[in-house]
């Protein structure tokens, strides 16, 4: 089992839009650092709680001051970005990565960026779109010959060559393209079973464990119309963590703090808004109501000291089946920069030993 961050970017409100994306850049220069695989950035345009809407300008940044970590957007809108434009701009990105660039798409779940973009979200229009939007990008990548794709969505020409030397020829470096995840957040997730089908990366956002066990479903019926048999090697758990060196300093750091607020005054909301708050219950006879920050914190965040923290993965992991790569959920602690990244350097130096006999039994994709 390996490493990996996941940020929306969260921010909360009153922190300036500067001053949020150089905590990001901080935080993942200490994921370089600290030898975390991977990370994800997330792009959103009208929630004040997430405020990044261009998730490759902190990328592109981050490439110049990083050696090993790959870095993606968690995930690029595509009903939002005019396929052959983001298939030109994420092969230069992939350039510019020098092959550290993972590709994570989304279709959006917000009501608000859809009422922006006059997308109907409500109908799964922004599911339509990210899949012919994606499938019009990976035919940019690797058709060789002129086609035009005339889809319910866009109409994109690849031309043949012009006046003997204008034609398309912007392609990732890594081939066929990067590393391609999706994240997936409902039961029966169109999004996961388009990573089965495809061979995907899957990415479960931070829900109940109990919940996310059946998100693997998903993935296996994806991967059976295509005959792929998927791995759980390759399976992204989002999680929120925090590792401190008492389990009462790490109670206080997380849902005492920066962590609780963000649950507290924007992600529990937002889910009561959608009906979604069944997804962090343990069991279904839990009421609404009783789903607060300090039910998520002890229900489904993994907080604690370095031993309480490998307890809570390993039964995480046991409860699931089994997955390749366990990612932080990102917050914001430029208040408290010490204490987040002593929780970062303690989950990768103090936990993950404790923990590498998970994941020997766990099959490559086919």
């Amino acid at each position: 089992m390996e490493l990996g961050y996941f940020s929306m970017p969260s921010h909360p409100p009153e922190c300036g839009l500067k001053e949020g994306h150089d905590w990001d850049l901080q935080v993942l220069r200490w994921l370089d650092e600290l030898d975390y695989q991977e990370a994800w950035i997330g792009e959103h345009h009208t929630a004040p709680w997430e405020p990044n809407p261009a998730p490759d300008l902190l990328i592109a940044q981050a490439l110049l001051q990083t050696k090993k970590l790959r870095i993606g957007p968690g995930g690029f809108l595509l009903p939002y970005h005019h396929p052959a434009e983001l298939a030109n701009r994420v092969a230069m990105l992939d350039h510019l990565s020098e092959g550290r660039l993972n590709f994570g798409v989304a279709a959006s779940g917000l009501p608000s960026d859809w009422t922006m973009f006059n997308v109907d979200g409500m109908s799964g229009q922004n599911r339509d779109m990210t899949r012919e939007a994606l499938e019009i990008i990976l035919k940019l990548w690797t058709e060789p010959a002129p086609f035009t794709h005339k889809g319910k969505f866009w109409t994109v020409t690849k031309p043949d060559t012009m006046f003997d030397f204008l034609k398309p020829h912007l392609k990732p470096l890594q081939a066929p393209h990067p590393p391609i995840g999706v994240a997936g957040l409902s039961k029966n997730s169109d999004t996961l079973k388009l990573a089965g089908e495809r061979g995907f990366i899957p990415m479960s956002l931070n829900l109940n464990p109990a919940y996310v066990s059946s998100h693997w479903d998903s993935v296996e019926v994806g991967a059976a119309k295509t005959g792929r048999k998927p791995s759980r090697r390759d399976w992204r758990l989002v999680r929120e963590v925090f590792v401190a060196d008492t389990d009462e300093e790490a109670w206080r750091l997380s849902a005492g703090d920066m962590m609780g607020r963000m649950m507290g005054e924007y992600f529990l909301p937002l889910l009561g808004h959608f009906g979604f708050k069944d997804y962090l219950k343990h069991t279904p006879e839990v009421s609404d109501s009783d789903v607060t920050v300090d039910y998520c914190a002890r229900r489904n965040w993994i907080v604690g000291s370095p031993s309480t923290v490998a307890e809570k993965i390993e039964t995480i992991y046991r409860d699931v089946g089994g997955f390749g790569v366990l990612c932080v959920f990102g917050f914001d602690y430029k208040h408290k920069p010490d204490a987040w990244r002593r929780s970062l350097e303690l989950l990768q130096r103090e936990v993950m030993p404790r923990l590498r006999h998970l994941g020997a039994e766990l099959p490559k994709a086919a």
